[in-house]
């Protein structure tokens, strides 16, 4: 052939080369292909993830928030302790159980059911309750027959001026560093007794929150509880930081705070209505599935199974997916920069070009699948690391 006439062809070879070789296949396949296999991962393990973008801020989530009741706890909270107050005519165990269970069969807090269900157990029958008047997270008050009965926290009772509080200090003190959460029953502006309930932890509690602590993550507790009791749960499951008395509508509030000190690091998990604002709030919000619809659709990150341990296996699989995007991003770009220069200069044959093509684009396909085995094998499905 005329090297006059070759010219030009090689020239067009070496063009169509190289427009093969830039074709950014591996590149717009490196990260959809990891976040879809991780997708896969959660999913089998019963971690339901709403987008990719959630994945990647988890992997740089530096402070873990926990509700208490229904994520650290059961949140089946069983009756545990009636204690009358000394000093007060015409009040007893049954009378006093009778008067609390009256007005919280009217409520729907776990806290309500807890003492509704003990008082049956206890053959105490609830009667009727009308003007029923819940303030949130606070208490509950209604008539029984013609008592004003008031049921909640001492802030409540001592801001509705009932008196005789000081007298079941002691016992109140004592119940909550046992980790029971204790409501006053007053009425008529007196103090009548206590009633303590209790929840149990879940049984990964500890662990899940030890795996957290290897992590790198600070845990922090948020609740509506009081202080010692949460002290008390605190404790036991090994949580770095509590907030106690928090009430529902504070819980945003709590969460900006933690942002703002620890930067937009901060993922929270919550099962409740009253934790949808806050699980919005924070950068990541995990619901636990058997919680309310509310918290779940409000949540990045929903756990099929409700078990605490699951949002350690949440964060190695964000962690390990970004690793593969990144090896995969690499190796596409290093691809590239590697083979467009050789086509530039006529090296490379433009059939030759689609099959290293087609190669890059499958080895990252298969990278990214290369994250399931190894995941699994790390870290098998039900298992925390």
């Amino acid at each position: 052939m005329n090297p006059e006439a070759a010219t030009p062809i090689l020239a067009i070879l070496a063009a169509v080369a190289v427009l093969v070789i830039a074709c950014p296949c591996a590149l717009g396949l490196a990260t959809p292909t990891a976040l879809m296999v991780g997708s896969g991962i959660g999913a089998e393990r019963g971690i339901l993830i709403r987008s990719g973008e959630a994945i990647q801020t988890f992997k740089d989530v530096k402070v873990m928030v926990l509700d208490k009741t229904g994520t650290i706890t059961r949140g089946e909270p069983k009756l545990t302790d009636v204690v009358t107050a000394e000093g007060v005519e015409g009040v007893n165990e049954t009378r006093l159980l009778t008067l609390a269970a009256s007005v919280e069969n009217a409520a729907e807090h776990p806290i309500a059911r807890a003492i509704v269900e003990g008082a049956k157990e206890r053959d105490v029958k609830p009667g009727e309750v009308s003007e029923f008047r819940s303030t949130g997270a606070r208490g509950v008050s209604g008539k029984v027959g013609d008592d004003t009965v008031l049921i909640g926290n001492r802030r409540l009772l001592e801001e509705e001026g009932v008196s005789g509080l000081e007298a079941l200090d002691d016992a109140m003190a004592e119940l909550e560093g046992k980790g029971r959460t204790v409501v006053i029953v007053a009425a008529d502006g007196q103090a009548l007794g206590l009633v303590a309930v209790a929840d149990t932890l879940k049984e990964e509690s500890i662990e899940a929150i030890r795996g957290m602590h290897d992590l790198g993550l600070h845990v922090v507790m948020i609740t509506g509880d009081n202080e010692r009791a949460a002290r008390a749960v605190a404790d036991e499951v090994g949580i770095d930081e509590v907030q106690a008395g928090v009430l529902p509508e504070g819980k945003v509030d709590a969460i900006r705070a933690l942002q703002k000190k620890h930067g937009n690091h901060v993922a929270m998990v919550g099962d409740g209505i009253n934790d949808a604002p806050a699980l919005t709030q924070a950068n990541v919000g995990i619901a636990i599935g058997a919680g309310a619809d509310v918290a779940i659709e409000a949540a990045d990150v929903t756990l099929v199974r409700g078990e605490l341990t699951a949002v350690v296996d949440a964060m190695h699989l964000s962690r390990a997916t970004y690793g593969k995007i990144v090896q995969n991003l690499i190796w596409a770009s290093a691809y590239n920069v590697a083979a467009i220069p050789i086509a530039a200069i006529g090296l490379l044959h433009p059939m030759i070009g689609v099959i290293a093509m087609t190669a890059s684009s499958l080895s990252v396909i298969g990278n990214s699948l290369l994250l399931k085995r190894g995941f699994v094998r790390e870290n098998p499905p039900g298992e925390s690391t």
